[in-house]
């Protein structure tokens, strides 16, 4: 790329390009939804398009080329989200990248040990499936098939009981819809560039990036005046380790070392956080405190050195599990900065991982061909000073929805009894945090399930008085069978019979077992048995003055979730579109 220009921005230029540059992520994001196969990128939009610098391959790279990762050594988040990167040349100057376009996508399903390769009990990332540190999947315009079946079919099957990729066909065509979205990027940017040259292009977006800097020194500035120029906080993870950080502000500078020292060490199952996880949580809190509207970019970071201690569960070595540390710890790394800041209270810390599947390996290592489905649940954010929390919303930094019911029950054996707001789950104050969710499953055969949650042992805290959300909970509601070994003997094991639903049944039904599996587990669930997740609330903020006071602030909060509600979903995207036409 060129210098940047010392010029100074022109303003309406400066929101013009910006804005220009966001449409052209979004005009990405929207071609991947809509060319995508599998109900996780279609449906839930767990993608981010963003553009991607990488030096890697260097002068290896030519006209034509697209790059497939997804390794935490390489700037990956988690072995699932794979990263398509194209290099956007320049029409006048063939040999010169100009840009990068790249589009990340969370695919359902690329092996390891169990459906969904999101496994609880990982304890390494062999185990989480394939691991690609850089492979051309086209090369000079031609798709690689043999050696993306290499990649993510052959080579995790390599290692004692894992498989490969147990739906290959919904993945090699959600991977060919990444790189159709980057060709829409690199077609709207040139379509940019023709209109106002490169130089002019490249220019704005570094004056762009100069502009995140300033927004985040000015904030950094009034930090220092209202709070000082030293902040710290811990938190803790549901098995004890620690997450720490001071905060060391320079007020005349406007800069600041964020330090994690006095964080526990690298864990041996999967809640290890990437380097790139920690950066991309410190950045989203920097945007997510600034009162301008800005484009996320590297600017938010300049004023900021980050450090991070060796051999720590934020730096953890190359061969760690780090399936949650992606959306789990990523998630309290979140709440320890915001709360050293003093920005907000805890919002529900988790994001309630649940998968299942079938296919793979099976106990005599025969290799069957399956499916794999997974999906985030949202819970309550935290209060702040001036406003209420947000009921049943996905937190901080999921960039995911969840898949409609409908969608869910058509597509997969599995039947939604409950979808609704947890009444009471969010932390009381003078501001109260957001309600959780309940989802109740009930699983109509035999299915492998996990769920990977956070928040069930360490309540989400609230601020400045303020009390804490109620602690998530995962219910399996299980039918006794012979083969489990769990029949009653006795009577009072025993369910009346219900004459109106089993007119020729004489005997009584066996009492479910109510059994709390944890915030980590993988259960084969028999048919007919249900699952019941209970998510965290977010903190409240603000001590209350009276009983009256509490509830009025109920009365509030309770309108407010009627008036913010509407329909939504895709669906409900989708009519909007066709209406605009």
């Amino acid at each position: 790329m060129s210098a940047p220009t010392k010029g100074t921005p022109d303003p309406i230029l400066l929101t013009l390009f910006a804005n220009r540059f966001m449409s052209v992520a979004e005009a990405m994001g929207r071609a991947l939804q809509q060319t995508s196969i599998s109900t996780n990128i279609k449906e839930r939009l767990d993608y981010s398009a963003v553009k991607y610098q990488m030096n890697l391959l260097g002068k290896d790279l030519k006209n034509g080329d697209v790059i497939m990762t997804n390794s935490p050594r390489a700037g990956g988040s988690h072995l699932p989200d794979i990263t398509i990167i194209t290099p956007v040349f320049s029409q006048t100057q063939p040999d010169q990248i100009i840009f990068f376009t790249a589009s990340r996508g969370h695919h359902a399903d690329i092996g390891g040990i169990l459906p969904g390769s999101m496994p609880p009990t990982s304890v390494n990332i062999f185990e989480e499936g394939a691991e690609i540190v850089s492979f051309k999947i086209v090369k000079e315009g031609v798709f690689d098939r043999d050696g993306m079946l290499d990649y993510l079919v052959e080579k995790p099957a390599k290692y004692p009981g894992c498989s490969g990729c147990r739906n290959i066909r919904d993945v090699e065509s959600d991977l060919k819809a990444q790189i159709a979205a980057n060709h829409k990027g690199i077609g709207l940017i040139h379509a940019l560039i023709t209109e106002y040259s490169l130089e002019s292009v490249q220019e704005y977006m570094y004056h762009i990036r100069n502009n995140a800097e300033q927004s985040v020194r000015n904030l950094l500035k009034d930090v220092a005046k209202r709070r000082g120029t030293k902040l710290s906080a811990r938190d803790y993870l549901d098995d004890g380790s620690p997450i720490q950080v001071q905060v060391s502000i320079n007020e005349e500078k406007g800069s600041a070392v964020i330090d994690f020292e006095g964080t526990g060490p690298e864990l041996r199952g999967n809640l290890n956080a990437p380097i790139s996880v920690v950066h991309s949580a410190v950045i989203y809190c920097m945007r997510a405190m600034l009162d301008v509207d800005i484009p996320l970019n590297a600017g938010c970071l300049v004023p900021i050195e980050i450090k991070i201690p060796e051999d720590s569960l934020l730096s953890p070595s190359h061969t760690a599990a780090v399936c949650g540390g992606n959306v789990l710890t990523s998630q309290r790394i979140v709440d320890v900065v915001l709360k050293a800041f003093n920005a907000a209270a805890a919002s529900q810390g988790c994001c309630n991982n649940l998968t299942f599947g079938q296919g793979g390996k099976d106990k005599d290592g025969v290799v069957k061909e399956g499916w794999g489905y997974y999906e985030t649940i949202a819970g309550g954010s935290g209060a702040g000073p001036g406003w209420h929390g947000t009921s049943g919303v996905h937190t901080h930094i999921t960039n995911t929805r969840i898949g409609d019911v409908e969608i869910l029950e058509r597509r997969y054996p599995v039947l939604v009894h409950e979808f609704s707001i947890r009444e009471g789950s969010g932390g009381k104050g003078k501001w109260n945090g957001g309600c959780g969710v309940i989802r109740d499953l009930e699983f109509l055969e035999e299915i492998r399930v996990s769920i990977l949650s956070e928040r069930r042992a360490h309540a989400p805290y609230g601020l400045e008085g303020g009390q804490p959300g109620e602690r998530g909970r995962n219910i399996w509601i299980k039918l006794p069978r012979e083969q489990d070994g769990d029949l009653p003997d006795a009577a009072d094991d025993l369910l009346p019979a219900n004459p109106s639903i089993h007119k020729d049944v004489k005997t009584s039904t066996p009492k479910p077992r109510i059994i709390n599996v944890g915030g980590k587990a993988t259960i084969l669930m028999g048919k007919g048995d249900r699952l019941v997740l209970n998510t965290p609330g977010g903190g409240g903020w603000g001590a209350l003055d009276s009983e009256e006071a509490q509830k009025e602030a109920n009365e509030e909060r309770d309108e407010r979730i009627k008036l913010e509600w509407s329909a939504r979903g895709s669906l409900v995207e989708r009519a909007k579109v066709q209406s605009s036409f």
